[in-house]
């Protein structure tokens, strides 16, 4: 569904129900929305992935036509099994209180890439390396 400001990506609904009229002239589509995490009380974290959204316990009603297009909001874990991820592929670990601001789950798992140059075993090996020979060295120093 388009936003008023055509710079700003479309909003995102699930949804939950179709219901129309006797003559079916004037169909309505009961929606449950997703918000992005820009849109969110909190803002976009750094951890927030480009393709995230939350979905909230915001429900609505709107016409049928304003329906632009089909998108999928996948899993977590079914999103990055994916083998290519499509314009309308997005994901979600999040459900979202839209009037407190609050999540659920309140946290989750953040995964680092070793692109990042940071890579945990090989990090604390060093980390702890250099821990014990500093406090090994000052020892026989001392004594």
């Amino acid at each position: 569904m388009q936003p008023s400001d055509p710079s700003k990506p479309s909003y995102m609904a699930k949804i939950e129900r179709i219901e129309a009229d006797g003559r079916g002239t004037n169909v309505k589509v009961h929606v449950r929305w997703y918000y992005r995490p820009e849109e969110s009380i909190s803002g976009r974290r750094q951890f927030h992935g480009s393709k995230e959204v939350f979905l909230s316990d915001h429900y609505d009603a709107q016409s049928a036509d304003t329906i632009e297009a089909k998108s999928t909001v996948h899993s977590f874990k079914s999103y990055t099994k994916l083998d290519a991820v499509g314009n309308d592929d997005f994901f979600c670990r999040f459900k979202y209180n839209s009037s407190s601001g609050a999540f659920n789950p309140n946290r989750v798992a953040v995964y680092v890439s070793e692109s990042f140059g940071f890579f945990p075993p090989l990090f604390f090996f060093f980390f702890f390396f250099f821990f014990f020979f500093f406090f090994f060295f000052q020892f026989i120093v001392i004594v």
